[in-house]
């Protein structure tokens, strides 16, 4: 999950300052290039894992949303689904991000995902 601050300037080190806005977007570079490929007409799918958190429903709830199909995204035993925090001022930014914590297992990303017809 994307959570985006627009602030006014980028702060400096240990600095903190009024965000203008904030906004919590679903995204992931693979995420998002799948989404839009989906849009373009492609029928893709998504492997990977998500937290059981509220994120991590989003995000499930996005690829869905935008033609992805995401029976190869699992929710994970523990853990928190991986998040971006960007700060947007002046036409830059500055991004500090974490991951999920537990990956899929080579062997189901290999023989697990279902096929399509």
């Amino acid at each position: 999950m994307d959570m985006v601050v627009q602030t006014p300037r980028l702060p400096v080190m240990g600095e903190t300052i009024l965000g203008q806005s904030v906004q919590f977007v679903p995204g992931g570079k693979g995420a998002n290039q799948a989404i839009g490929l989906a849009r373009l007409g492609a029928e893709l799918a998504m492997i990977g894992s998500v937290g059981q958190d509220l994120f991590g429903g989003e995000l499930l709830g996005s690829l869905q949303t935008g033609g992805v199909n995401s029976t190869g995204v699992k929710k994970t035993e523990s853990g928190e689904t991986g998040t971006a925090f960007i700060v947007l001022a002046e036409g830059d930014n500055s991004t500090a991000s974490s991951s999920c914590p537990e990956p899929m297992p080579s062997a189901y990303r290999l023989t697990s995902m279902p096929r399509s017809s």
